[in-house]
């Protein structure tokens, strides 16, 4: 679960201490009392001996598999942003929909701890946290059933009892109009499989590197067409069109979880 560099550190750390322990000159017993001394600190060393090998090895393994989840991870990510549609998302296993909705959210800039599904968290799958806030996530990968007002309620409570600054539902299928009344007001944001899609491809093209300096005119039409963050929830936004008011007709940018929050920008 620890990013790669992580792992590394840790081997190294661990061969240091180990090994200093492995070569620590041997206790001598003087006195008949002191030989389970002796014999205990000679166990210690032998262990520490073993360790020094065994213990960065451990720790590199885990670094290779960290490596190897994160571009699972950014595979996903790329899988879904090359199909149009929502589909690719009712084809994942409930994991690899976990593990998407995740990479989404870090490349937003969030840290992410993933859980492990069990115990009475109520049914949080991922906690975020974004400089002292923290965020709870609750993923819903179903292909036919609308989430309901229920799942709601309990993330709310969860969010309540831990002190979270806010909480997303976030499914590949659609909420109820029950579930949409319940998170109006309350700082609950409901992400469907459109949503979804809108804010994998804004953290997909946020936080891709700046290969080349563009010209003006090419950061004008750029900015056009990638949908910024909302300024109220940080969520993606889509395209929009006044229908009615001084600016019916005009073109503006609306939060993509509209009605939950009403965030706009031009």
């Amino acid at each position: 679960m620890l990013p790669w560099w992580g792992g590394l550190a840790l081997a190294v750390l661990s061969y240091v201490v180990l090994h200093q322990l492995a070569a620590s000159p041997a206790t001598v017993a003087t006195r008949p009392d002191q030989i389970g001394q002796v014999v205990a600190s000679s166990a210690w060393r032998g262990l520490a001996y073993l360790g020094q090998f065994v213990v960065p090895a451990v720790c590199i393994l885990g670094a290779l598999v960290s490596i190897l989840e994160r571009k699972k991870r950014q595979g996903l990510v790329e899988r879904v942003n090359s199909q149009t549609g929502v589909g690719v998302l009712d084809d994942m296993s409930w994991r690899e929909f976990e593990l998407l909705v995740g990479e989404g959210y870090r490349l937003q800039g969030y840290k992410v701890l993933e859980g492990d599904g069990k115990g009475a968290d109520g049914g949080v799958d991922l906690r975020l946290r974004k400089g002292s806030e923290k965020y709870l996530v609750q993923c819903k990968q179903w292909r036919a059933l609308k989430v309901g007002v229920q799942i709601v309620r309990e993330l709310y409570g969860v969010m309540a009892a831990e002190g979270a600054a806010g909480g997303m539902v976030v499914t590949s299928g659609v909420f109820t109009a029950e579930a949409q009344a319940f998170a109006q007001g309350r700082n609950v944001q409901l992400v469907d499989g459109s949503a979804l899609k809108v804010l994998l491809d804004q953290a997909r093209v946020a936080a891709a590197p700046d290969r080349s300096a563009p010209s003006p005119s090419a950061r004008s039409a750029s900015s056009a067409q990638v949908p910024p963050p909302c300024p109220l929830c940080q969520a993606a936004m889509t395209r929009r069109t006044a229908r009615r008011g001084a600016n019916a007709g005009n073109s503006f940018w609306g939060c993509s979880t509209y009605p939950t929050c009403k965030g706009t920008q031009p």
